[in-house]
This record gives C-alpha cells, structure tokens and sequence, in this order.
C-alpha cells in the first residue's frame, strides 16, 4: 500500500530539543548521524547551519515541500487542540505553556521547509520507511536516532520494532531512542521485548536526559555495539 500523506500529523522539534533528548555533546554532534522518522524537525537544518552532516530518513520525504507545509497547517490546530484537552499529562517547565509550545513547534517546523528543497539536494532528507532495508552500508555511521517514532509507537508490535531496530543496529555503531512512553504516556509494551532480544548482545542502558514534555519522560534507551564483536 502506498504511503499516504493525509495519514501523518506532521509535528516537529528543535536541534536544541534533540541534543536535551538525546543528551548529544559537542562531539556527538561531529560524528556520522542519522535520523529515523524525523518528519518537519528543525535538527537536520540546525546541524546543517553548524557545518555538521545528518541524513534524516522519513517517508515523508517524499512528498514536495508545499505538500508537507499544507499538512502542517491542516493539522497544526487539531494537535494544540488535543495538548490544550490534555494539558495535565505534560510537564510545562523545558515548554511554558501551549502558545509556547505552538512557537517552538512551529519554528521548528518554519525551519525544516526553508531548508528542506535544498536538503533533499543534497541527500540530507531521504525518503524511507522503516523497517525497509536502508541503503547504507553496515556501521556507514556512529549514532543513530530516533524521536518520537520507535517505543513510541508500541501498537506497531513489537516485531516491527525488532526489525526496525535491527536495520538501525546494522547500519549505526550506536542508537538512541526517545523517549521510552506509548503515546498515552504509560511505559511503552514493546520496551521489556526490546530490551530483553538486544541487551543480550549489545550493551544496553536507559538513562535519565535533561528533557521531558510527557510526564516520567526524560528517559532515553542508548544501545552499543560492543567492541571487538559483530554485535
């Protein structure tokens, strides 16, 4: 089947959520990255600004970008709407309120359109889906990320999430995954199976990060690949 813009609520965040996310130092920023499922962030055009490289893989970069900048304003209310009615799962400390939230958001967003026709360029915004084979070579990059997509989404099954994560391990020496809550903000039902397959051969952690927007989520899963092993 098709992929089909109508089915995405486009929703996208800042490099400086990305590296409070996924803890990213300075020198994470100057490795090898790539980014799974980042729709309209403002990462990929962030660490372009810095002189930094990230490939950003969604399907949805396969739609032109007055496409995607029509679904954003389709659905930009519908999504505030629903924070407004849940206001009382989110923490507002890091994002002060919803018309903070609607600026950052949207800036973030604002951000990604400007540079989005020349990313794809330059090979920056790739379309594809996960758990598709990617085209990129084993351990092309160091990191790998992905926020806001896998664990997330815990009613795509835990065997779509194996898969995904295991094209993700393949091609990245690292992967980290924010956050680690299902979209009700409960503790997300494929993360016992993720933890249990891989941290037999990986070295698996979850670690605190300086981010939360969902109540109890500033915790991100960091999986390594051991050194000296395939694994």
């Amino acid at each position: 089947m098709a992929f089909e813009l109508k089915s995405v609520v486009p929703w996208g965040r800042s490099l400086e959520e990305y590296q409070l996310m996924f803890n990213l130092t300075e020198a994470d920023l100057g490795r090898r990255v790539v980014s799974f499922g980042d729709g309209p962030a403002g990462f990929n055009a962030g660490m372009h600004a810095l002189g930094h490289r990230v490939v950003s893989l969604d399907p949805i970069y396969g739609f032109t970008r007055e496409a995607l900048a029509g679904r954003i304003r389709e659905t930009r209310d519908e999504v505030l709407a629903q924070v407004t009615r849940n206001r009382d799962k989110f923490v507002w400390t890091h994002i002060r309120d919803v018309a903070d939230l609607e600026r950052i958001r949207m800036g973030a967003m604002d951000r990604f359109l400007a540079d989005y026709d020349a990313g794809r360029r330059e090979g920056r915004y790739v379309p594809h889906a996960l758990p598709d084979r990617t085209p990129y070579a084993d351990d092309a990059f160091d990191l790998g990320l992905s926020s806001h997509f896998l664990v997330l989404y815990a009613n795509l099954g835990l065997d779509f999430h194996l898969q995904s994560l295991g094209e993700m391990l393949r091609i990245c020496r690292e992967v980290r995954i924010f956050p680690l809550l299902d979209l009700d903000a409960n503790e997300s039902a494929v993360l016992p199976g993720l933890t249990a397959h891989f941290g037999r051969d990986y070295a698996l952690t979850v670690e605190p990060v300086a981010y939360a927007f969902q109540r109890d989520g500033n915790r991100m899963l960091r999986i390594v690949k051991r050194e000296g092993t395939g694994a």
